[in-house]
């Protein structure tokens, strides 16, 4: 699986994960209705506690990412993802503030923190091809 986490980082695990599996989302690596690996599978696979995957999935069911079935696992929402409506711009609204307070306070100009934006939005809209990788 294309997930790599850093166990020194400030980010807690579960954080890490969820953020990458949104970005799996997103990128199309991962596709809707596609299996994810169990909890415990997981869990071994990356070498972190069950916990924190099952505290990453969960967290995802509630955002309406995926989908938790007893008999079928963990699967990418087949249906139709979270929307972005009002409440989720509110919240990247939120989330943002910070990062571009401190941009601003470091000499960042505008300029330069729109193409930051830019650049990530199309790296994850098209990323390097996954040539062999594994789930």
């Amino acid at each position: 699986m294309f997930i790599e986490l850093n166990l020194q980082s400030d980010i807690p695990i579960y954080k890490q994960l969820t953020d990458q599996l949104v970005e799996g989302i997103a990128s199309g690596i991962l596709k809707a209705g596609q299996p994810l690996p169990s909890v415990r599978t997981l869990a071994a696979d990356l070498g972190i506690n069950l916990h924190t995957v099952n505290k990453a999935y969960q967290l995802l069911k509630q955002d309406g990412f995926l989908e938790i079935h007893r008999k079928q696992g963990v699967i990418v929402q087949p249906g139709n993802l979270p929307p972005s409506d009002q409440a989720f711009l509110d919240k990247l609204e939120r989330d943002l503030r910070p990062l571009a307070a401190e941009a601003i306070a470091r000499g960042t100009s505008q300029q330069e923190l729109e193409q930051i934006i830019a650049s990530l939005y199309e790296r994850i809209q098209n990323p390097p091809s996954q040539g062999g990788a594994s789930s």
